[in-house]
């Protein structure tokens, strides 16, 4: 570079038609965006309709939170149980390009539809398993942090994502139903840690007004292992 011979080109890479390339050359690229593109922001929340679903999401809102919560290091591995679409999976993800994640998810087609995901939002390296919950988490690695969103009532779930995480790991379950909410308060009980309630309303149509419809709320915990 900066000799003689030197040569300087530019082209678009779906016209391009350079010949004669030198074998040692240096390729700077620079990447336009189209109208309209899809621009990820950096901080945790991406609408819902951005992924493909079938209803089994944590919501925009929630999920920001739940992501604040399990406060995702640069390196760290989260378990998602109960997966479903795989936005918590992929956000922990986009966080840092060097997090890892593996999704667990019972039903087939809805693992496939998280897989599908992570390729959209550019982490194919979410590991998806196929499986129920807690014989699928026997021989996965050590988390840093665990999301139950699905399946929190069951004692052995909860025992068992608190014995496999790591010293300082973090454990955040959402419960929507009043059975799971009081599951959460008798674990918190046992175990201590804090729990939330997390109520949301967005502005809808109310014939010629607006007004505000509730979403159902949810009740989180969280704990942290010594």
């Amino acid at each position: 570079m900066g000799g003689l011979s030197e040569r300087v080109r530019t082209t678009e890479a779906q016209t391009y038609a350079l010949d004669n390339v030198a074998a040692l050359n240096t390729i700077a690229l620079e990447v336009v965006v189209d109208r309209g593109a899809r621009i990820l922001p950096r901080s945790a929340g991406l609408p819902d309709d951005w992924f493909e679903h079938d209803g089994q999401i944590t919501k925009r809102e929630i999920r920001a939170m739940t992501l604040s919560q399990l406060a995702p290091a640069r390196g760290e591995l989260l378990w998602d149980v109960g997966s479903g679409s795989g936005s918590v999976a992929i956000e922990w993800m986009l966080a840092d390009p060097a997090n890892r994640a593996v999704a667990i998810e019972a039903r087939h087609d809805r693992a496939a539809r998280a897989a599908r995901n992570a390729l959209t939002f550019g982490v194919p390296a979410l590991s998806v398993v196929t499986g129920e919950a807690p014989q699928a988490l026997a021989d996965l690695p050590t988390p840093d942090a665990i999301f139950i969103g699905g399946g929190a009532g069951a004692p052995q779930m909860i025992e068992g994502a608190i014995v496999a995480l790591a010293p300082g790991g973090r454990l955040v379950v959402n419960a929507v139903t009043l059975e799971t909410q009081a599951a959460l308060v008798d674990w918190r009980a046992r175990h201590g840690g804090e729990l939330t309630q997390i109520a949301v309303a967005h502005a809808e149509p109310v014939g010629r007004f607006s007004g505000w419809r509730a979403a159902m709320p949810v009740v989180q915990w969280r704990l942290v292992k010594s």
